[in-house]
Parts: structure tokens; sequence; C-alpha cells
């Protein structure tokens, strides 16, 4: 990555957005890992009923450390294939934190965002699929109502315009 200052506080905030199926949540922690990063989904915050709106939740925390404070938040525990609530995540103000998810790079933030990635896979019907391996049979009505939103969240927000990065998955 080209250097970027720090524009969260002394954090480097990276935005990894794209549909979902892309290959998001796996760049993200491939990345993570690549450069001793640390990571929140935004499906820690998201629900099917939810898709964006909740991003106060997630502001609170990004305020936080950009103010050198620790950070705590309430993650969604999907593993019954439905949001409820789940553990309690502690963050200290990392060096480079990492957003991951379909709205991670939305307009609003754009002026703390060191770097945006856009991971996308332009065939929706094989997302689709993937993500319901994913997420299970029983997700399909669900993703596709999702599916349909981002599309238009998208259009309306163009995060694809603003990335740094392009990232095709396959």
């Amino acid at each position: 990555m080209k250097a970027s200052p720090p524009r969260l506080g002394r954090t480097r905030l990276v935005a990894v957005d794209g549909p979902s199926g892309a290959g998001k949540s796996t760049f993200a922690r491939k990345l993570k890992e690549a450069l001793n990063a640390t990571l929140i989904p935004t499906d820690h915050f998201a629900t099917w009923d939810d898709p964006v709106a909740w991003w106060p939740r997630l502001q609170e925390v990004l305020d936080k450390i950009e103010n050198g404070e620790e950070a705590k938040y309430q993650k969604n525990d999907w593993s019954e294939g439905f949001p409820r609530p789940g553990e309690w995540i502690t963050i200290q103000p990392p060096d480079i934190l990492i957003i991951e998810g379909v709205s991670a790079a939305r307009k609003s933030i754009q002026h703390k965002l060191s770097y945006v990635i856009w991971v996308e896979l332009e065939d929706q019907e094989h997302r689709l699929e993937r993500a319901v391996g994913r997420d299970g049979e029983q997700s399909r009505r669900h993703l596709e109502k999702w599916q349909a939103f981002e599309r238009g969240w998208f259009a309306v927000d163009d995060p694809k315009s603003r990335a740094d990065y392009v990232v095709t998955s396959s």
C-alpha cells in the first residue's frame, strides 16, 4: 500500500467495501494478517432488516479510537443464521484499523479513510451462490433482498468511484 497518513486520530482507517459474496471478508482477513491490523466486520452491526442504518453504533467506536480511547461494542452473533446479541469486543486504538463490509467506505467518512479497497465479483448469480454457501440455504431469501438493497446503496453512495484499489475476486 502506498503511504497515506492516519486520518482517524493516529490510526490509519482502511475500508474494504463491495457487494455481498464478492470476497471482502476473505480479502480483509488476509490484509489484517499482512498488516498486523485490527479488523471490524460490519456484520458485527448489520441485520437483515437494517443493512446500513446501524452506522451510529460503529461511529461511536470510531470516535473513541480517533480520540485515542478504548472502544467497546457488542457484536451481532450470526451463528444461527440471524443476528442476536453476541460477545463484547474491546479495541485499543490500533495503528491500522480495517472496517469490512457493505457500506464500509460510505461517503460520510471519506475524510477519515486512509485507504478504500473495493472488492468485486461481477457475476451476481455467482455472488448469490457464494453468499448462500457461506450463510446457508435458509438465508437465500434474505440475501436476495440484501443484494437488491446494496445495488441501490452503491448507485447512490458510489464507494467504488472513491476506491484507491479495486480487487477482482474469482
